[in-house]
């Protein structure tokens, strides 16, 4: 059937930059600006998991889909599977959008969901775009070591996810969006939590400790991840 679905999960909790989803960008909330962005995707359905009632209230005011989750969650795949009960989806793959990403760009959304639906026996695939010179010392910068060298549009399986880079060969900028069939996605948050993704901060290494592969795709573009007042500035220039 290959029915797929975006859901992107956002609260108001976070620690940096406390409310961050409604906070305005040219006049426009943040999750707005990503809800929408979601929409130009090819994929059937948006929805935003929340666990505020302010959040729920902004999209549906705006005529999006949008569901009440627990407040106590420690990852985004968590609430998503929460949202995926509570909805009694029927999709087959879930595209997890991050909530503060607000310049995602559609087409990249498109080329997971293709890689999905071209390749039944994935499980779980993400992106990463080419990382800069500075960005290889900063511990804030997730990187994805792959298998092979990406070249564009291409996907590879993935090694690790690291911080901090010693020896490895083919490493990239990686972009928090995920694809997951909906059954892998169940299996992931059955799993206790590893040490790998405890150290490291990272709930994707729970996925290759246990042993479910990870493919990663190449794109040219590297959408700002909004932690900070200057990340927030930045984009505000940027849109």
């Amino acid at each position: 059937m290959n029915k797929t679905a975006i859901i992107i999960p956002s609260h108001l909790a976070a620690k940096r930059l406390p409310n961050k989803p409604l906070l305005k960008i040219r006049n426009k909330s943040m999750i707005l600006h990503v809800w929408e962005r979601a929409k130009l995707s090819e994929v059937d359905d948006v929805f935003v998991a929340t666990a505020d009632q302010e959040i729920l209230e902004e999209i549906k005011s705006n005529g999006g889909q949008a569901i009440m989750t627990r407040k106590d969650h420690t990852t985004g795949s968590d609430r998503i599977y929460e949202a995926i009960q509570n909805l009694s989806l029927d999709h087959d793959i879930i595209i997890n959008v991050q909530g503060d990403m607000p310049t995602i760009n559609p087409d990249t959304i498109n080329m997971l969901k293709n890689f999905m639906i071209s390749n039944p026996n994935v499980s779980v695939a993400t992106v990463a775009s080419k990382i800069e010179k500075e960005e290889i010392k900063d511990l804030n910068v997730v990187k994805a070591v792959t298998a092979q060298e990406l070249k564009m549009d291409s996907f590879s399986q993935a090694k690790n996810f690291v911080r901090k880079i010693n020896n490895e060969e083919f490493f990239y900028h990686h972009i928090g969006l995920y694809s997951y069939k909906k059954e892998v996605l169940e299996k992931f948050i059955r799993l206790d939590r590893t040490a790998n993704e405890k150290e490291r901060s990272l709930e994707q290494m729970r996925f290759l400790d246990n042993n479910i592969d990870i493919f990663v795709g190449y794109t040219k573009d590297s959408p700002l991840s909004v932690d900070t007042q200057e990340d927030l500035e930045k984009i505000r220039k940027m849109i």
